[in-house]
């Protein structure tokens, strides 16, 4: 079973009304969880990158307010979906204990000792996403988890870029992590390519994939061109539900939908279409 989990990361727009459509999309695509993001953008950026930018402090609207937490807790309980989210500050952590299934910690986080052992000493599930990483560091994050508790750690490849291009997603890094780490692997998409997907399932033994998700463009970071739609998620769904009616089985056959068509090949007497045994028959 495919674990599919719906990154809303600052889509929400900071209305609780649209929080609840997303919970709702991910239960109606049949994946596992739905992912927020907590975070205040004084702690997020130093107070020089907020001075100097506007574009920085613009993204003060981006903030998923605290007050929501409860709320959409409960609305996942509702729905029977896990409800994780990631923490950008130390307190975040605290914040979202009672109400989450699992943190995840961002790829722009991974160095951050302090914040994987806070999340660590929670004993709930941590996903890492391990963009712009390189190996060492990303031993380095799983041994600090593991050494405070951590009993279920799932590492995500995952390439920060936005949206990601094909050329650059390195999918032997899944093997190579697996192999090294002897962990669950997972994948945290940017790339909003269904084919990648199935690549990722078939050759990679993913279970686990993260994927950016908006209800209609509007969302504050839909604009970058890595988040997935309705109507992209809706063609996931049926594929991957579908997948095993798509693959068939190792015979070649004609198939059922091609009964009739096959009474209007060449005969092989003449060459001519159709077969002499329905000329006759008034088309």
């Amino acid at each position: 079973m495919i674990n599919l989990i719906g990154e809303v990361c600052s889509n929400h727009n900071r209305s609780l009304k649209r929080c609840f459509k997303f919970i709702d999309l991910c239960k109606a695509m049949n994946f596992q969880a739905v992912k927020f993001q907590l975070f205040k953008i004084d702690k997020l950026f130093h107070s020089s990158v907020l001075k100097r930018s506007k574009m920085h402090r613009d993204r003060k609207k981006w903030e998923l307010p605290t007050s929501f937490l409860p709320k959409i807790h409960k609305y996942c309980k509702k729905k029977k979906i896990k409800f994780g989210c990631t923490p950008f500050y130390l307190e975040a952590v605290e914040l979202l204990k009672p109400y989450v299934d699992f943190y995840k910690i961002a790829s722009y986080e991974l160095l951050w000792d302090e914040l994987l052992i806070r999340c660590a000493k929670t004993k709930k599930p941590v996903i890492i996403s391990t963009g712009m990483a390189n190996y060492s560091e990303v031993k380095k994050a799983i041994k600090i988890l593991k050494k405070n508790n951590c009993k279920k750690i799932i590492v995500m490849h995952c390439v920060s870029s936005y949206p990601a291009k094909l050329e650059h997603c390195n999918l032997n890094s899944i093997k190579y992590l697996s192999k090294k780490l002897n962990l669950e692997i997972g994948w945290s998409d940017h790339t909003k390519n269904p084919m990648l997907i199935n690549e990722i399932i078939d050759n990679f033994d993913v279970n686990t994939i993260e994927i950016h998700i908006d209800l209609d463009g509007n969302g504050f970071e839909a604009n970058k061109g890595h988040c997935w739609m309705p109507n992209d998620l809706s063609l996931l769904k049926d594929f991957l539900s579908n997948k095993k009616k798509i693959y068939g089985n190792y015979k070649k056959n004609f198939s059922k939908a091609e009964t009739i068509e096959r009474l209007h090949r060449s005969d092989p007497s003449d060459g001519l279409r159709p077969l002499k045994k329905i000329r006759k028959i008034k088309i």
